[in-house]
């Protein structure tokens, strides 16, 4: 595994202060509209989250699928609830989504392995 959770929540943070610090309007309303957006609401935030991780595999996101695979540990997500997101996600994106879902069950096992440690 490359790069830990805590180092990837670490370096996403310091970022995000750095770019909100620069008090661009348009950045920051995109922050915030983002963060609402996962928010409870008529759907629960467990559910937003794994629709957040299909899209973020569809579109080839590594970084944004490690984010949504760690907030999906936090709502309680299952492993086996967690490869029917993979297998939903490689259905609509194709093959060539493989790749990311290869490094996605290593970074799930390495929070899984963190949360039991």
């Amino acid at each position: 595994m490359q790069q830990t959770h805590r180092d990837f929540n670490d370096y996403r943070s310091k970022m995000n202060e750095l770019i909100l610090s620069k008090n661009n309007k348009v950045l920051a309303r995109l922050f915030n509209l983002d963060t609402n957006t996962y928010a409870e609401g008529a759907l629960p935030t467990r559910t937003k989250e794994m629709l957040g991780l299909v899209a973020s595999m569809v579109l080839r996101c590594d970084d944004c699928i490690r984010y949504h695979l760690g907030k999906c540990q936090e709502a309680g997500i299952s492993t086996d609830e967690v490869y029917e997101i993979f297998a939903v996600a490689n259905i609509v994106g194709g093959t060539i989504v493989i790749p990311h879902t290869r490094r996605a069950a290593e970074y799930w096992e390495a929070l899984s392995e963190d949360e039991n440690a």
